[in-house]
């Protein structure tokens, strides 16, 4: 299951959260915040206010000078002899500050450069620098998962998110005290670093020029300074301010520049030289500050927008509202949230000396006793329960099979009748049919006889067992079917309104009665089938006019030719 985690960026000015999951070769964000403020440290940036959610399994961002990273090339080593040669490079630091470090290290990717021996990344931090940033977790109810450095997250961001090429990219993440800067050569990282001197550059250049607080000079920064080379000024103001920022952003260049360099010196890669640059980061929102680096470092210059790749479905409308707002500076909390939910990700763990202590007792002798007490109780409960079960299943087995019992001989019993009912009812069925026919054709022969007209007469009577489309009874459920076939005299007047006065009487002789009273086309003969024992008529829909009520000119609607379907008798039949 994917581990989910809250990346956290703490500056000075804005405090931003990336919560979420690493599934599916992508990201997915359940919850991101920013936080505007003016702070003057860690501890008022971590009052300045809460997310609106508990930063659980927190992986917290460090940069500025309170964080050391360093580079030692040594030979290639097992692992246990690196960490030692790294404790004693820690505690020779640690001794040199006067203060508790705490730290952690990594094996950079195999340079080609380099032969025989492995470059290691050395991250330091003063313990009391991590314990306030701990506290500040805490405060919003959530838990630390470990401290990073926010270079090592650019390069997580890049690695995930980016468009990975043979080349060597350089990714700068400009806040307002701090630059933080990586250099990576396809997918490999080659250094990593963190500088003071961030977008406060240019407010403090503004704010000498125009003589106004560093407030006033951050505002209009954004609202009158550019870099685009060649801009034309709307007003003087705008001018100055421009000029103004040309100092900040050649300070800016040369930290890239030398950055660049000190790694050649640092790494060892002498023949290094950058492709493309990126920069996040709110300080690289600056109008014109990718052109000007770009005419300065003779390289493209772009800004980085890792969310493109992103999912972010799961945000609060509002939420997603403001990530679209705060993309550059959330890179760095995105690179952060990755690294931590992603086990394959590189990566820098910096705990303090107690914490990581407990977490080794817990992974070693602590989880082994656990273990093994867990596994007793666990026997011992699993015996209580199965013999508890092992009672109640008897018990129920005995229920079962007297139900078992009764019920079988119900169903045979059950069986047995079910038989006897068939064999009955065909005898029964066979019975009235026999006699139903026989009553069928005397009645209908009296009626004939009193309601024939004059000038017809039958010369053919049958009654079967048979079925009829025409009278609703379908083949498998054959019914006793009368069948009387009569002519008229030549010469005789009227004969389709005699017939319709015999349908008229054969319907109020025999309401309940299936009929059907056809006429030759030469008018001269008739055709009359009847049984009392078709299947019932459907119920008509509501608002259907009567049968009757057929348009003038409808064949079909003749009352010789149409079949009437009344509910069954209700009498002797």
């Amino acid at each position: 299951m994917a581990r989910t985690v809250t990346g956290v960026d703490i500056g000075l000015r804005t405090n931003e959260f990336v919560r979420g999951a690493w599934k599916g070769n992508t990201f997915h964000v359940s919850d991101f915040a920013v936080v505007e403020h003016r702070s003057r440290n860690v501890v008022e940036a971590w009052s300045s206010g809460s997310p609106g959610f508990k930063p659980q399994a927190a992986r917290v961002g460090l940069t500025g000078r309170d964080v050391n990273i360093r580079y030692t090339r040594v030979p290639r080593v097992p692992d246990w002899q690196l960490r030692k040669l790294m404790r004693f490079e820690v505690e020779e630091i640690g001794g040199q500050s006067g203060s508790a470090v705490a730290s952690d290290f990594n094996v950079l990717p195999s340079l080609p450069e380099i032969e025989g021996e492995d470059v290691v990344l050395l991250a330091m931090a003063r313990e009391s620098f991590l314990e306030e940033h701990a506290r500040g977790v805490a405060g919003m109810g959530g838990r630390i998962d470990a401290f990073t450095p926010c270079a090592l997250a650019l390069y997580a961001a890049w690695t995930h998110f980016g468009a990975i090429e043979e080349e060597t990219v350089l990714i700068a993440n400009v806040g307002h005290e701090n630059l933080d800067v990586v250099l990576v050569r396809g997918p490999d990282l080659l250094f990593a670093r963190n500088l003071s001197g961030g977008s406060r550059l240019f407010d403090e250049a503004i704010a000498e020029r125009f003589g106004v607080s560093p407030q006033k000079a951050e505002q209009l920064k954004i609202e009158m300074a550019t870099l685009e080379p060649g801009a034309r000024y709307e007003n003087a103001n705008q001018e100055k301010a421009s000029r103004a920022c040309l100092g900040a952003a050649g300070q800016l260049l040369s930290l890239l520049q030398s950055t660049v360099l000190f790694c050649k010196s640092q790494v060892k890669v002498s023949s290094l030289r950058v492709d493309r640059v990126l920069l996040c980061g709110g300080g690289a929102a600056l109008e014109g500050l990718p052109r000007y680096l770009s005419t300065g470092m003779g390289v493209p210059v772009e800004l980085f927008d890792p969310f493109r790749v992103v999912d972010v479905s799961a945000l609060r409308p509002e939420a997603a509202e403001q990530l679209e707002q705060f993309k550059l500076e959330s890179v760095v909390a995105l690179g952060l949230a990755t690294m931590a939910s992603d086990p394959d990700a590189y990566s820098v763990e910096i705990l303090p000396a107690a914490t990581r202590r407990r977490r080794e007792f817990l992974a070693g002798p602590a989880f082994l006793i656990a273990a093994g007490v867990l596994a007793v109780l666990f026997l011992a409960y699993e015996g209580w329960r199965t013999s508890s079960a092992l009672s109640e299943v008897r018990a129920r087995t005995a229920t079962l099979d007297s139900q078992l019992r009764r019920a079988s001989a119900t169903h045979r019993r059950a069986a047995e009748l079910a038989r006897e009912n068939a064999s009955l009812q065909e005898a029964a069925s066979l019975l009235a049919g026999v006699a139903g026919a026989g009553e069928q054709l005397v009645r209908s022969l009296e009626h004939l006889e009193r309601r024939l007209p004059g000038d017809f007469w039958i010369d053919e009577l049958s009654s079967d067992w048979r079925a009829d489309e025409g009278l609703s009874i379908k083949r498998g459920s054959e019914r006793p079917i009368l069948r009387v076939e009569g002519l008229a005299s030549e010469g005789t007047e009227s004969v389709a309104a005699q017939l319709e006065a015999l349908r008229s009487g054969l319907e109020q002789a025999f309401p309940g009665a299936r009929r059907q009273l056809t006429q030759n086309p030469r008018g001269d003969r008739f055709t009359l089938q009847l049984t009392h024992f078709g299947p019932p008529p459907p119920p008509a829909p509501a608002g259907d006019a009567p049968a009757g009520d057929a348009p003038p000119g409808d064949a079909s609607a003749s009352p010789l030719n149409r079949v009437q379907r009344p509910a069954p008798p209700t009498g002797g039949l």
